[in-house]
């Protein structure tokens, strides 16, 4: 028992070290905001993080602190306490998972600070609002657009499909999967070979793919629920001599040299689906909290996608 006291003790002091990191403690402000990130090592969360510093940066008297759960739900609930004794006036959470987080949300909903819930959500609405992407809506985006892939390549609805898997039990992959079968279990032929788990991960992913190529000879398609993960598994196959036997389509489509539309412009990922930051979103939405009282903001904001190929890569890369 002491022993936990003590592990709990460790990871609240070692996420008060986190945020002396990510803000500045000079800055004068009138509003504190803390953005608990989930982590910080997948590109997506990256992007994440730049867009909402540049964004509160450009209100002069607001101060944002960025903490990393670095993929760790006991770090981030630990992270979380720490803010509600900081007393911000507004708290922003990417939860890393959806039932480990709910009571630490609730904890900071009966402290009276408005939460907004960033993309992905957790078990119970302990929040302002969520702001979020439909997953589900995605997956059959990616799933209808594999569909029509196979159709074309054997004349009927057929192939066999590899399913790279993000993190367990989150709402993203969760719905990213279901969103893909809503799609393929209405065809018999279409058949899922194997699902691998790379939580999120384009080295974990690479090797997942590594040892599936050595066991399954025929693959028409690599689904992987994000484009890292995609593009890891694509490298396996490449090392492999085999990148040409089979195509790949991820989701997240972020801007840049390393994003996902990038990759589809390369021709290295057939398809993907962008999934937006939600980030211009939250501080519209948060930035009306702070600043009026009278502000009753909607339980839910829904964020649109997009599909992404070849077709249609270059226009949006610009």
């Amino acid at each position: 028992m002491i022993s936990r006291v003590f592990a709990r003790i460790f990871l609240v002091l070692f996420g008060v070290g986190l945020i002396a990191g990510c803000t500045s403690q000079s800055k004068p402000y009138r509003y504190l905001v803390v953005f608990s990130q989930c982590n910080n090592s997948e590109p997506y969360r990256a992007a994440q993080n730049a867009a909402m510093q540049k964004l509160w940066e450009e209100q002069p008297d607001v101060r944002l602190v960025v903490m990393d759960a670095q993929q760790d739900s006991v770090r981030q609930i630990a992270q979380i306490e720490t803010a509600i004794r900081m007393k911000p006036q507004l708290l922003i959470v990417a939860p890393n998972e959806r039932a480990p987080l709910t009571e630490v949300m609730k904890q900071a909903m009966e402290a009276h600070i408005p939460v907004l819930c960033l993309e992905r959500d957790i078990v119970e609405p302990y929040y302002t609002s969520w702001i979020r992407v439909d997953n589900r809506a995605i997956g059959r985006i990616i799933g209808q657009y594999v569909l029509d892939y196979l159709t074309k390549k054997y004349g009927e609805p057929r192939g066999n499909i590899v399913e790279i898997a993000g993190l367990k039990g989150v709402e993203g992959e969760t719905n990213r999967k279901l969103g893909a079968h809503d799609i393929w279990d209405a065809y018999p032929k279409i058949k899922t070979v194997t699902e691998a788990v790379a939580n999120w991960s384009q080295s974990l992913a690479k090797d997942r793919m590594t040892e599936i190529l050595s066991a399954v000879p025929q693959i028409d398609v690599v689904y992987g629920r994000n484009d890292p993960m995609a593009m890891g598994a694509y490298l396996a196959a490449r090392e492999q001599g085999r990148d040409k036997e089979m195509i790949f389509v991820g989701i997240d489509g972020l801007a840049g040299e390393a994003g996902g539309v990038r990759k589809v412009q390369e021709g290295l990922l057939a398809a993907t689906c962008i999934y937006p930051l939600c980030v211009d979103k939250a501080v519209e939405i948060g930035t009306k909290i702070l600043r009026d009282p009278t502000f009753d903001p909607d339980k839910v904001y829904t964020i649109s996608s997009e599909l992404v190929t070849s077709a249609n890569a270059a226009t949006v890369y610009k």
